[in-house]
């Protein structure tokens, strides 16, 4: 029988996780598994004979063609014979440059650079990242997709990820012939927003080579590479395949990496009892071995597997050093929703956004999750604000910003307008709900759509051979110069090649900031990337940040004017019926309304009216002299003539307070005030009454609440209690206050 305590738990959102019993010989085992080989290397007459204890007659395809092209045999000597925690300690000593890191894990084989990994400790990797990405500079990926496949809501979803800063947008298909339609829609989407973005649709290999050579996508990331035979078998491929398919794409401008990752070898039933760490080393040496330009780890669709195990997010992140450490563009994974906590969720991304990365998402769900087809990222749309928090309580960069109040709606208008008039110019196809996907949260608000549409522009796409000059023409022709001439220049940046360095992207001004433009330099504390201070102020700028003035403002959209009139100075009162309501300095002056949403005008009326109930008759009284409660209570009891009083906030805290009482005691409080409801405060006025007959009522209590009300309502709090302080007159006398307002 379990208790009340275990069922409460056992309701909690992180039991809908899976976690695992680690098991070695299914390969559920995060690193340092027991039939993970130990580190070796044997070179003859220059060529590896022997690695990680296997010799060369007995090599499958990945020891081969590592052996071959993916160690720095000039180096490998030196490297291996450093001890593992020496080598170690150069990853986070930050008198040893970055250059010698690379060129030393240069010599590392597989085996090697997972041991040395395996002995850095969460804090460790955190400051490894910061010190081996590659781009000085972090930057951050978008997923833009949508269920339906419709176009002007891709455009309008880029236009918006653009604008929150995202430099690339992926994008997919659940219908594999509604490729081009997709991958045009966000092409325009993202250059009516912002210049530069980068454009992926992940689909089939051959499909997505041809959009990119048609200059309608700039980028791939879906060559996925496996580490261990058995699994690139299965799948028909092997490392000559993966290297060829790298080099198609690079000769063809297209700017490619990897994908691998923690987890795929466990889930295809082929780890052949090797760690996740591992097999995943295996997988980066052969990334740098093909010529790839950067890898997509971190877990990506395994990144459940990896985090079932002990240590199992420690090892994503992992992976991502030892992208960098191989001297490529690391995209750093938290693409795929990993768990059903929150707080899981943040602990798997934080470090990630606290180091920096090439990427930090290889993939934010910038649309809700539903409409994700990828599958839920780790963070979507429902935490952009969470992300830009993030970045705000760290002071960190991770890559995205606040969109201006008010620009989002037009921004997405916009974008949707032009992809329905480049559609009907091209003869695509003529959508007509740009209103309707311009204010869409998600597929779900556009109702029923002609998916036939959509399917049949992106087969007119595909067979009438349409490249991005044509989609340059039709934004001229349809009176849209400016993202002509900007999705034109982006073209001819990216014919210059710079993007194909590693670590490569456009800023707004279409430089390119890659490993050679922008290489990173951290080396220790005053060294390295810190934000500009226009970037500065762009991460501090979140939209939900208020200040004095803005309460000022909404406080005197409230005011009541005349509703307590001074009449004269407080005269101390003689009734035992009489109670006085001490008000603080700046209520019903500069304060209208209380923390709970309550005018100050319904909050009195209910306390006189509860006071009235118990046959007691109350008084209003100003004490400008403090805005301390405890203070004013105790002044107000002195005054009222059944020596019994109320003290009332601006925000709505009040308490009951007698004559004889120290300041900081009290009979009833209600401290949190913005859960104190009307019917509280009449409750309150009427147990003073029943104090002020001599009675002992039933204490008032504070309401049930799970919210988080300091979080909530300290930065109002701040604001209001200034507004107060500024109203305070030192030595100032109390002031009676009709209550003629109040009838």
């Amino acid at each position: 029988m379990k208790s009340g305590r275990e069922r409460f738990m056992d309701a909690q959102r992180v039991n809908l996780d899976g976690f695992a019993v680690p098991d070695a010989s299914l390969g559920l085992v995060a690193m340092d598994a027991p039939a993970d080989p130990p580190p070796s290397l044997v070179i003859a007459a220059g060529r590896v004979v022997e690695m990680d204890g296997v010799t060369e007659a007995d090599f499958d395809s990945i020891d081969a063609y590592i052996a071959r092209h993916g160690l720095d045999l000039d180096v490998a000597a030196e490297t291996m014979a450093l001890t593992d925690t020496n080598f170690a300690r150069l990853f986070v000593d930050t008198c040893t440059p970055r250059a010698e890191v690379i060129r030393l894990a240069a010599g590392a084989t597989p085996a090697k650079l997972a041991r040395v990994l395996a002995l850095l400790r969460p804090a460790e990797l955190t400051i490894a990242m910061t010190k081996l990405r590659a781009r000085r500079t972090p930057s951050n990926q978008a997923h833009v997709t949508n269920r339906l496949d419709d176009p002007l809501l891709l455009a309008a979803d880029a236009a918006t990820a653009a604008a929150f800063g995202f430099r690339e947008v992926e994008t997919t298909v659940p219908v594999l012939a509604d490729a081009p339609s997709n991958a045009v829609a966000c092409l325009i989407g993202a250059t009516v927003a912002a210049p530069g973005v980068l454009i992926q649709c992940s689909v089939e290999e051959a499909a997505e080579l041809e959009l990119g050579m048609r200059g309608l996508t700039s980028y791939a990331e879906t060559v996925s590479l496996y580490g261990t035979e058995q699994v690139f078998t299965d799948g028909d491929d092997t490392p000559w395949s993966k290297a060829f398919l790298t080099s198609a794409y690079a000769s063809r401008g297209m700017k490619m990496r990897v994908s691998s990752g923690a987890g795929a070898e466990v889930l295809m039933a082929g780890a052949e009892a090797k760690s996740m760490l591992y097999l995943e080393s295996r997988c980066v040496a052969l990334a740098r071995a093909i010529g790839a330009q950067g890898v997509q780890n971190g877990g990506i669709d395994g990144a459940s597997v990896a985090a079932s195990v002990p240590s199992g997010l420690r090892e994503l992140m992992a992976e991502n050093v030892m992208v960098m450490a191989r001297n490529l563009e690391s995209c750093s994974g938290n693409d795929a929703l990993m768990s059903e906590s929150d707080m899981r969720r943040t602990s798997r991304t934080l470090p990630i956004v606290l180091a920096g990365s090439d990427f930090v998402f290889s993939g934010f769900g910038s649309i809700q999750r539903y409409d994700n087809m990828f599958g839920p990222s780790n963070f979507n749309a429902e935490d952009i604000d969470d992300f830009l928090a993030m970045q705000r309580d760290w002071g960190v960069d991770g890559g995205l910003r606040t969109v201006a109040p008010g620009r989002l709606l037009g921004l997405r208008r916009e974008a949707a307008q032009v992809c329905a008039d480049v559609y009907r110019y091209l003869g695509l196809a003529d959508f007509s709900h740009v209103d309707l996907a311009a204010d869409a949260a998600g597929s779900k608000d556009l109702g029923e759509t002609d998916t036939l549409a959509v399917l049949g522009a992106a087969q007119a796409i595909r067979h009438r051979g349409l490249t991005v000059v044509d989609i340059v023409t039709a934004l001229d022709e349809c009176g849209y110069p400016e993202y002509a001439e900007r999705t034109l220049a982006f073209v001819r940046a990216r014919l210059a090649g710079d993007y194909l360095q590693t670590s490569a992207i456009f800023d707004e001004q279409l430089s390119v900031l890659s490993l050679v433009t922008d290489p990173n330099d951290y080396a220790g504390p005053g060294t390295g990337y810190v934000p500009p201070p226009a970037r500065q102020a762009e991460i501090d700028a979140i939209r939900q940040v208020r200040g004095v003035e803005d309460l000022r403002r909404s406080q005197s959209a409230a005011a009541i004017p005349g509703l307590l009139r001074p009449v004269g100075a407080a005269s101390a009162g003689t009734s035992p019926r009489d109670v006085v309501i001490g008000v603080s300095p700046a209520l019903g002056v500069d304060v209208w309304q209380c923390l709970s949403g309550a005018s100050v005008a319904d909050v009195l009326r209910e306390v006189l009216a509860g006071l009235e109930e118990e046959g007691c008759a109350g008084r209003v009284v100003r004490f400008p002299a403090t805005v301390d409660l405890g203070q004013i209570g105790l002044a107000a009891a002195r005054l009222s003539g059944s020596g019994i009083a109320i003290g009332l906030q601006g925000k709505g805290t009040a308490l009951i307070h007698r004559r004889d009482l120290a300041p900081l005691a009290n009979l009833e409080l209600y401290s949190v005030a913005p859960s104190v409801t009307l019917e509280l405060y009449r409750l309150l006025g009427a147990n003073a009454g029943r104090h002020a007959k001599g009675a002992t009522p039933d204490p008032a209590r504070n309401p049930y609440s799970d919210e988080a009300i300091e979080a909530r309502y300290h930065t109002t709090v701040i604001a209001l209690m200034e507004l107060e302080r500024a109203r305070v007159v030192p030595g100032a006398a109390p002031v009676e206050l009709s209550l003629e307002g109040l009838r």
